[in-house]
């Protein structure tokens, strides 16, 4: 059984109410919802919160969201793995059982991406998506007291066409087994499977920047 898990909890510091808030005609979560369920690829697709104006939405948008998390599990310091972990087990999951957390802020995420990482997740591993870094960050610095360090002196000279290509967490998906979220097993190792996605369809939404440029590839997206 493969079963979406979309995570959203009420509080949102940088963003009120990120999650809920109006993302061309509807709350920004009702994609991520809508891409699950209209994907045919899950036998169920449920909301976690700890929001009852949440899970009022969720519902309202089709989505499971039968009881709310505890507190304790939506604060500043709950992990992806604590929160999906915890849903497993109050889903009572079996251990050979898909799952896929999806964020609630991926409107531009597109189900062939997620139909890639179902096809092919491997038992003990998981797939996520991953970006390319537009710059390369070994010629990246810091400044500090006024004044610049480089990461890494070795690479001061060097052209980035010359540099090994890196990536990073695009911050729209991780899927598993539900045993390796039971264990809580890192979902970044040497074993895991990324699925890279274009830079047109990831923002990581964290500011009301964030929130402008998503709009914008939405847009352009939408030309597409």
């Amino acid at each position: 059984m493969n079963i979406a898990i979309i995570p959203a909890r009420g509080g949102s510091k940088r963003i009120k109410n990120k999650n809920i808030k109006d993302f061309y005609g509807k709350p920004i979560i009702a994609y991520a919802i809508e891409l699950a369920l209209d994907s045919n690829l899950f036998d169920k697709v449920v909301v976690s919160t700890d929001s009852i104006e949440i899970q009022s939405i969720a519902k309202n948008f089709k989505a499971e969201c039968n009881s709310l998390r505890p507190s304790e599990l939506s604060d500043d310091f709950s992990t992806t793995l604590d929160v999906i972990s915890y849903e497993v087990r109050n889903l009572a999951l079996k251990n050979d059982d898909i799952v896929c957390c999806i964020y609630p802020t991926t409107p531009l995420l597109k189900s062939n991406f997620l139909k890639m990482g179902l096809g092919a997740i491997e038992s003990g591993k998981y797939c996520f998506s991953a970006c390319k870094f537009s710059s390369n960050p070994l010629r990246g610095f810091y400044i500090k007291n006024d004044e610049i360090f480089l990461l890494d002196e070795a690479y001061r000279d060097s052209r980035s066409q010359d540099l090994e290509v890196f990536y990073y967490d695009a911050g729209q998906f991780y899927i598993g087994y539900v045993k390796e979220f039971l264990d809580k097993k890192p979902i970044f190792s040497k074993n895991s499977k990324p699925i890279i996605l274009p830079q047109i369809n990831v923002v990581d939404i964290n500011t009301p920047e964030d929130w402008e440029i998503a709009e914008i590839k939405y847009k352009i997206l939408c030309k597409q």
